[in-house]
């Protein structure tokens, strides 16, 4: 019995059997992962206050933007050329690492020039020099993620996001517990990433022990050239997720970005069951899109039928229970986090079926398709904000989320439907 479960969980056999194992892993290190990094943050809100866990969470939000400009889809380009072309996964690979340390070196620097001109925060302006470490750590601990998605072998992945999570935490912990401050979280944060990197560097060492050998100078122009386009749908992600927070920390009080910051963690936990779901099914996506377009519709509409019932009790249950957990977790000070915490709620209803979807736009090769889905959610977001947060406060960041998210995803849904065919009455559970 023991070896059959083993060989379930660790060897790719039919379609439907790689989709619930890769699910399963994925699923299993981020729940994990979420719930170390969710104590660390609920525990770092209570010790800093709203005001030091603001400066901190506007400092990590510039990293997290950071890193996803350094990517520019380079890591999901892997992860689809890998699986189309086996050959040339360790050329890729290579070329992908090196290009991506040029990128590093160009934003470290720029960060270096121009973050003191970005904040009038003061606290974020001394951590953030601690925190480019931690984005320089993440992007290339990506690059390992990708190999292992493009080997559609998740229990990789899962096990270093595991241990790469528990390093933050445990050090978290030890650093704050010595010395209460921003700083010590930073640290903690910058030394858990690197570990990270190690850990995922030596389990995949075999594809990376040529990867001075396996450059190829001719593909990082095309690498470039082509990986943008994927791109765009993280950094539409990107901007949804940490525009609030920057420009909060432009126009209203620190105290405030805390407040804001702690609702959105707890949103950001919830988005993680589609997000698992959708890179578990992108490879399957991307293999069959050219020889078996109607198993991609099907696979497509049953996916998003999932997450559709799946959301509206989660929306219905944080909403009514949002009093009680944001007091639980994060104390009474955090009060004024709880109607913004209740608003960030409906977004799952919008995320949860346009993750999927949008990553299908991608297996069908059509990823220049959000550059218009990018402009549209930059633009909103920033006129949105400018309108709302003045009045509103941390409110009407939470109102502009939700109207770009409304205006955006509904372009996502109407390219999807005329690339795939699905169709949103048709949608079904049954295998």
């Amino acid at each position: 019995m023991f070896s059959r479960i083993q060989d379930w969980l660790l060897n790719n056999k039919t379609v439907g059997q790689t989709v619930a194992k890769n699910t399963f892993w994925l699923f299993s290190g981020q729940l994990i992962s979420r719930l170390l990094r969710a104590a660390i943050v609920i525990y770092a809100a209570r010790v800093l206050g709203a005001s030091s866990w603001g400066a901190f969470s506007y400092a990590l939000g510039i990293a997290t933007f950071l890193t996803i400009f350094s990517d520019i889809g380079i890591n999901a380009l892997i992860t689809k050329e890998a699986t189309r072309n086996p050959q040339l996964k360790d050329q890729y690979v290579s070329t992908a690492f090196f290009t991506k340390l040029g990128l590093l070196s160009i934003l470290i620097l720029s960060v270096i020039i121009f973050f003191p001109y970005l904040t009038k925060i003061e606290e974020a302006a001394v951590i953030m020099p601690i925190l480019i470490f931690v984005f320089a750590f993440d992007t290339l601990r990506d690059l390992g993620s990708a190999v292992s998605r493009a080997l559609e072998k998740m229990q990789i992945e899962a096990g270093v996001t595991i241990f790469t999570n528990f390093a933050i935490v445990a050090l978290g912990f030890l650093f704050l517990t010595a010395n209460q401050t921003s700083q010590s979280l930073a640290f903690a944060y910058a030394l858990g990433s690197a570990l990270g990197l190690a850990a995922i560097f030596y389990t995949l060492r075999s594809h990376f022990n040529n990867i001075f050998k396996n450059f190829n100078k001719s593909l990082v122009k095309p690498i470039l050239a082509t990986a943008w386009p994927f791109g765009l749908m993280a950094l539409m992600g990107a901007i949804m997720l940490n525009t609030d927070i920057i420009m909060l920390g432009w126009l209203r009080s620190p105290a405030e970005v805390g407040y804001y910051s702690v609702a959105q963690k707890l949103i950001q936990l919830l988005y993680v069951l589609p997000a698992l779901l959708a890179t578990s099914i992108f490879p399957i996506m991307a293999r069959l899109s050219k020889s078996d377009p109607q198993q991609v519709k099907n696979i497509l509409e049953k996916s998003v039928a999932t997450v559709l019932l799946i959301s509206i009790p989660v929306v219905i249950l944080g909403i009514a229970f949002a009093p009680l957990i944001i007091n639980i977790l994060f104390g009474a000070e955090y009060s004024p986090a709880i109607l913004t915490f209740q608003i960030l709620m409906a977004t799952i209803l919008i995320v949860y079926p346009s993750t999927l979807i949008g990553n299908a736009i991608f297996a069908y090769d059509q990823q220049k398709s959000f550059i218009t889905f990018v402009l549209t959610a930059a633009i909103g977001n920033v006129v949105f904000n400018f309108l709302l947060i003045p009045p509103l406060g941390i409110e009407g960041a939470a109102i502009s989320t939700i109207f770009t998210q409304l205006i955006t995803n509904a372009l996502i849904w109407r390219k999807a439907k005329k690339i795939t065919g699905f169709c949103v009455t048709k949608f079904r559970i049954s295998a």
